[in-house]
C-alpha cells in the first residue's frame, strides 16, 4: 500500500503546461473574465517527505499560494504516522482500548478510506499499518521481515475492524496492535483540499503537484478552453521522464509504481506497494498504473486497488468504475489503456514502450 512519510508512493508525473505562456484579458460590462499571467505565481516546498509544487496563473492571486501551503501543512500534521501530535497516531495508540475523536477533515479522510476498503474488498486496506511499519520501505531502517513476523501481524490488517461513529466523529480500532496507514490515500485527499482553497480564493487556473498527484485546475492559458497536457511517468526513469501524454482540465492524474521506493535483499527487489493479503510487496507484471479522474483521492485509492488486482483484474475493475480511466504499464514495457482514454492517450514514438490490447 502506498506510503508517504505517511507513506508516499506515487510517482511524480511530468506535466507539460503547453498553454502556460499565453494571456487572456477580455471583459464585459457585467462579467469579468479572469486574467491569466504568462509566468505563474509558484512555490515549491518539501513536505510529507515529497516535493510539493503549486502554480497559480490568475493575475493578483499570489496570496492563494500561502493559503494553499498552510492547508497542506495543517493536514499533513494531522494524518502523518509517527508524527508528534498526529491524530492518526493518537488513533493507533488507542487500538483495542478506546475510540478517539478526530477533526472533521481527518474523519472525512478516514471514512473515505474505509469506504474504499469496502468497495475494493480489501485490495485497498486502510488498516495496513502493521505491515507497512514492519517493512518500512523508503526509510533508513527498511528491512525484509521474517515470515514469522509477517504471519503474526497479518491478522491485524482488517478494515472491517475499524469502527466509525459519525455522530461523535470518533475512530476505534477493535484490536490491540492495529494501525491505520493512510499513505495510500492521504496525498489525494490533501490535493483535493488544496484545490478547494484555490477555488475559495478565486483561482480559476492552476497546477497542483503533491509529489506526483497532479491536479490541473481550469483550462490552459494558451487559448480559450484548451486542455493542459499531462505527461505519464516512465516508471523506470527519473521523475519528469514521460512515456506519453493525456489532455486534462479540472482533472487529476495519479501514478503508482514499483520503482520509486524499494528495498533490495540478496539481489531481489521489493517495492513499497504492499499486498494486505500476503504481507509482502506485490509480485505481478505491473510496473506502473496511472489513474485519470476528477478527484485525486479517488485516483490514489484506485491506483492501489488496481495494483492489487493485476493487469487483467485491474482493467476490469477500472472499466466498471465509470468516473475513472487508467493507463497500465507492464514490466515487459507494454502499455494498456482503458476505453475512455484510447482516443486521448498519445505514446511517444521514442519511449521504448508499445501499446497493447488485452485479449
Amino acid at each position: 500500500m502506498k506510503k508517504l512519510m505517511l507513506g508516499v508512493i506515487a510517482l511524480l508525473l511530468a506535466i507539460t503546461p503547453l498553454s502556460a505562456c499565453g494571456q487572456t484579458s477580455t471583459a464585459t460590462k457585467t462579467t469579468k473574465t479572469p486574467v491569466t499571467v504568462k509566468e505563474p505565481y509558484e512555490d515549491t516546498q518539501f513536505l510529507m517527505g515529497t516535493v510539493v509544487t503549486i502554480r497559480v496563473y490568475d493575475k493578483g492571486k499570489k496570496a492563494a499560494l500561502d493559503r494553499s501551503f498552510d492547508r497542506v501543512k495543517q493536514l499533513a500534521n494531522e494524518v502523518t504516522v509517527n508524527e508528534k501530535g498526529s491524530e492518526v497516531d493518537a488513533v493507533n495508540a488507542q487500538a483495542g482500548k478506546k475510540a478517539v475523536k478526530v477533526t472533521p477533515a481527518v474523519y472525512r479522510l478516514i471514512k473515505y478510506a474505509k469506504a474504499y476498503s469496502d468497495r475494493s474488498q480489501g485490495a485497498f486496506d486502510l488498516a495496513i499499518g502493521p505491515i507497512t511499519s514492519l517493512w518500512h520501505i523508503g526509510f533508513p531502517d527498511a528491512r525484509k521481515p521474517s515470515q514469522a513476523e509477517i504471519s503474526a501481524r497479518l491478522p491485524l490488517v482488517n478494515y472491517r475492524d475499524v469502527t466509525l461513529n459519525d455522530a461523535k466523529q470518533t475512530v476505534y480500532l477493535k484490536r490491540p496492535g492495529m494501525a491505520l496507514d493512510l499513505g495510500g490515500i492521504a496525498k489525494g485527499f490533501i490535493t483535493d483540499e488544496v484545490v478547494k482553497v484555490l477555488k475559495r480564493n478565486g483561482v480559476t487556473t492552476a497546477i497542483v503537484d503533491l509529489g506526483g498527484n497532479i491536479y490541473v485546475l481550469g483550462h490552459s492559458p494558451k487559448q480559450k478552453n484548451a486542455d493542459w497536457t499531462v505527461g505519464i511517468q516512465d516508471p523506470k526513469k527519473a521523475r519528469g521522464t514521460a512515456i506519453g501524454t493525456v489532455p486534462a482540465s479540472n482533472k487529476t492524474v495519479v501514478t503508482s509504481g514499483i520503482y520509486e521506493r524499494k528495498l533490495v535483499v540478496n539481489g531481489h527487489t521489493y517495492s513499497h506497494l504492499m499486498d494486505p493479503k500476503s504481507g509482502y510487496p506485490y509480485e505481478n507484471n505491473l510496473m506502473g498504473v496511472s489513474i485519470v479522474t476528477k478527484k485525486s483521492v479517488d485516483g490514489d485509492a484506485l491506483s492501489t486497488a488496481t495494483f492489487d488486482k493485476g493487469l487483467a483484474g485491474g482493467m476490469t475493475f477500472i472499466e466498471k468504475t465509470h468516473y475513472a480511466d487508467a493507463i497500465f504499464i507492464t514490466k515487459d514495457k507494454k502499455v494498456y489503456v482503458s476505453s475512455g482514454l484510447k482516443k486521448d492517450f498519445k505514446l511517444f514514438k521514442d519511449s521504448g514502450y508499445t501499446l497493447a490490447t488485452l485479449k
